[in-house]
């Protein structure tokens, strides 16, 4: 998998950069950071520097798409983060489950900032929440579902969201959407790679032939058999680019863009099944028995 990430992600367009910068500014002003991670790649998902622009701000964890990955994955990231001191949620925006978990927890903040400006004799105000993560992970999408209506736009591609903007519940919380922050610079082409596998940056930053083929060299021990069920060839029996090339040449008229279009998209689409393509920092790396369903 090295040699077919070197180089292989790199991507920093000028409305990302745009809204880092507007982003810096606006977290000033933030009591509550929803920072919203993919559950397939919790590790890869997080990004550093939105680490460092929270601070000791009180922060939720959002594990959205936690319907993709196996229940036994799920609760062992939920664990792991408790055992870091912080407060994970799992979601699945797209139909709303686990979101009404993540706004009482809100509305819980927001009872506590307005009880401390009530100690120092100031008037109670819509508590100001910042939601934050890479692109696509579901931002808008759990905005709509915490407003309860379409309040944001929402697309299962990355950049759909190019501007901050604020949206009020209730008179309550006042939720900060930002767009997928992308650091100058992914250093990390392994966890760039998980990333585009997941869909989390855009296509514009990849080949998506090589991102396939990282996608089977994961894919391989923990699927082979439904890879095998649904293509035709053994996973196991040839490197991930040759089984790619086979899959192009029976399928697709040789055509290895539409191959790598179409593992991708069965991925992405849980069709191969529950996949988690990374596990707690905690279990041990070969330990994978439990990260497909």
């Amino acid at each position: 998998m090295e040699s077919a990430e070197s180089n292989l992600i790199q991507w920093y367009p000028g409305h990302i950069a745009k809204a880092r910068r507007q982003l810096t500014e606006q977290i000033k002003n933030v009591d509550l950071v929803l920072e919203v991670l993919d559950a397939r790649i919790p590790h890869s998902s997080r990004h550093a520097e939105i680490q460092n622009l929270v601070g000791a701000r009180q922060r939720l964890v959002i594990l959205n798409r936690a319907d993709m990955i196996p229940q036994p994955i799920l609760q062992r990231w939920l664990k792991w983060f408790a055992s870091q001191g912080e407060t994970a949620f799992a979601t699945n925006a797209q139909d709303g489950e686990g979101v009404r978990a993540v706004l009482n927890a809100a509305q819980k903040g927001a009872g506590g900032v307005n009880a401390r400006r009530a100690e120092r004799g100031m008037k109670p105000r819509a508590v100001r929440a910042a939601v934050v993560g890479f692109p696509n992970v579901g931002k808008s999408a759990l905005i709509n579902r915490l407003v309860g209506k379409r309040a944001v736009e929402s697309a299962a591609k990355p950049g759909v969201t190019r501007a901050l903007r604020w949206v009020r519940i209730a008179n309550v919380i006042d939720l900060l959407d930002s767009p997928g922050i992308l650091p100058p610079r992914l250093e990390d082409q392994q966890a760039a790679a998980r990333l585009a596998i997941c869909d989390d940056i855009g296509q514009a930053a990849y080949t998506t032939s090589r991102v396939a083929t990282c996608a089977v060299e994961l894919l391989t021990p923990l699927a082979a058999e439904k890879l095998q069920a649904r293509y035709g060839l053994d996973p196991l029996a040839m490197s991930a680019e040759a089984w790619l090339a086979g899959v192009a040449e029976t399928r697709y008229h040789t055509n290895l863009d539409r191959a790598a279009e179409a593992v991708l998209n069965d991925f992405r689409r849980g069709v191969l099944g529950r996949i988690a393509l990374e596990v707690p920092p905690a279990a041990p790396a070969a330990d994978r028995t439990d990260a497909l369903q």
